[in-house]
């Protein structure tokens, strides 16, 4: 029984690790909402594991923390509207613990100079250019920044006059 479980726990990768050991402290300290939204998390992981048929690489694992943290930014805000302010607090904690397993996000300074960059490169101009910056900034910054915002600086960039 030992050596199964010692093969499961080498399959596990990294962040699945790091998950296992904040809640296993997390228990050990009493901290009963971070162990309800971290196993919540590798909850998800493991769903998500299964039906891919293998592990989850990172970029899929950080568009599983960052769909979490947008569902409970989205609860947040319809407690807030239904007069729960205490839901809308815990929501909003589970979110925070949560943008721990995010990478430090890209400033919008130089995202606004990467994209203007890559416009000026490429020789894009005019409001049909923005698929080819969003998949080049996705593919560049996809994991420390979001679409969005990718999207709101590329539109600016793009409407500048050339």
């Amino acid at each position: 029984m030992q050596a199964f479980a010692g093969r499961i726990i080498q399959a596990m990768s990294a962040y699945q690790k790091r998950m296992q050991g904040e809640i296993q402290t997390a228990l050990k300290a009493g901290e009963k909402e971070k162990v309800s939204t971290l196993r919540l998390l590798l909850t998800s992981v493991k769903n998500d594991e299964i039906r891919l048929g293998g592990e989850l690489d990172e970029p899929k694992f950080l568009n599983l923390v960052r769909k979490a943290i947008k569902q409970r930014k989205e609860s947040a805000e319809q407690y807030r509207k239904g007069q729960r302010p205490e839901l809308a607090e815990r929501e909003d904690r589970e979110a925070e613990l949560l943008s721990e397993y995010l990478p430090p996000a890209v400033s919008d300074a130089e995202l606004q100079s990467a994209i203007r960059e890559f416009v000026e490169g490429e020789g894009l101009s005019g409001r049909g250019a923005i698929g080819s910056v969003m998949k080049e900034m996705m593919a560049r910054y996809g994991g420390r920044a979001d679409g969005g915002t990718i999207n709101r600086i590329a539109r600016q960039v793009l409407a500048e006059p050339g």
